[in-house]
């Protein structure tokens, strides 16, 4: 693959720190998500699912080992046919550099885990990150009600823009989310949920997580996807009050053990872009030579939506 944009987000921050689970031996070339034409192709890859001048994504978590999901901020990318999948004409490639990062790991929670459907609520923490926004897309294309979280009112632009029913700020002090809770009781009451949401889509954790098990409802699930706030201890009694269940949120191993329903799903996200349900976007991007630019914006906290270079 002939590389045109390649996604970068928070994990591929972490991983070039040495901070992420998948550390990869030295010297790497960073990025997961990439964007760009096919230029070659194997003898056995037939022409009725690629050809030479295809339109591509792919992901290099998809390769049959994992591939630790590194390798695409290069100009070539050689990788397995599996992990390639063709791209609507109606999309421009920058708009799909990040789907492997944000968008799937967004689909993986809600859809996989969460089996969300119309009129289920969702609420999202971190909801002005690629992630948080993805959820917040991707649950409103399935018909499901959202209420999406940010540290303060200021970062509740994007997540509007995306399409959330209610933004509510969280902070980040006991006090803060002791208000929070209270507003979202409020806010889930007026959407028709007064026992709380369905779904729980958390890239934060930290100390917001236990303020979390006040707004789910009964077996409800907490999808762990990020922890950008730290971890911090789980008390089981308060799981066993709530009658909550947490689930760990990863996709890239299922993807692999599931590739025909990867594949449909990757389909149906690719339909919602493609069909106008999700806006597709490049919020950020960079030339290659800047590159660094890219990792600096999760290092500074400035990093907003889709990243892309």
């Amino acid at each position: 693959i002939s590389t045109h944009y390649v996604g970068i987000q928070y994990p591929d921050f972490l991983q070039a720190q040495g901070l992420y689970q998948i550390k990869p031996k030295l010297p790497y070339t960073p990025g997961m998500d990439v964007a760009g034409i096919v230029v070659d192709k194997g003898s056995d890859v037939p022409d009725d699912e690629l050809r030479i001048g295809d339109r591509v994504y792919a992901n290099t978590a998809l390769c049959p080992d994992g591939g630790g999901g590194t390798g695409a901020l290069a100009e070539l990318v050689s990788i397995s046919s599996t992990a390639v999948f063709p791209i609507p004409d109606s999309l421009h490639l920058s708009s799909v550099a990040n789907i492997g990062r944000n968008y799937c790991a967004a689909y993986h929670s809600l859809k996989v885990i969460g089996n969300v459907g119309p009129n289920d609520l969702v609420f999202v923490d971190g909801s002005s990150g690629g992630v948080g926004m993805a959820t917040v897309e991707l649950a409103k294309s399935m018909g499901a009600k959202v209420i999406a979280g940010v540290s303060h009112m200021e970062k509740g632009t994007l997540p509007t823009m995306a399409g959330a029913d209610k933004i509510l700020a969280y902070g980040r002090d006991k006090e803060s989310h002791k208000q929070f809770k209270a507003e979202f009781k409020a806010a889930a009451a007026d959407m028709g949920h007064p026992q709380g949401a369905s779904l729980i889509v958390d890239v934060v954790n930290g100390d917001l997580f236990e303020s979390l098990l006040s707004c789910i409802k009964p077996l409800g699930k907490i999808c762990l996807v990020g922890f950008v706030a730290g971890q911090k201890p789980i008390r089981p009694g308060l799981l066993l009050i709530k009658e909550a269940m947490v689930v760990g949120s990863l996709w890239g191993r299922w993807a692999r053990e599931n590739p025909v329903l990867f594949r449909n799903n990757m389909n149906e996200i690719l339909g919602y872009m493609a069909d106008g349900k999700i806006e597709p976007r490049a919020d950020s991007i960079f030339p290659f030579d800047d590159s660094i630019k890219a990792f600096e914006l999760f290092e500074e906290n400035k990093a907003r939506g889709n990243t892309v270079v």
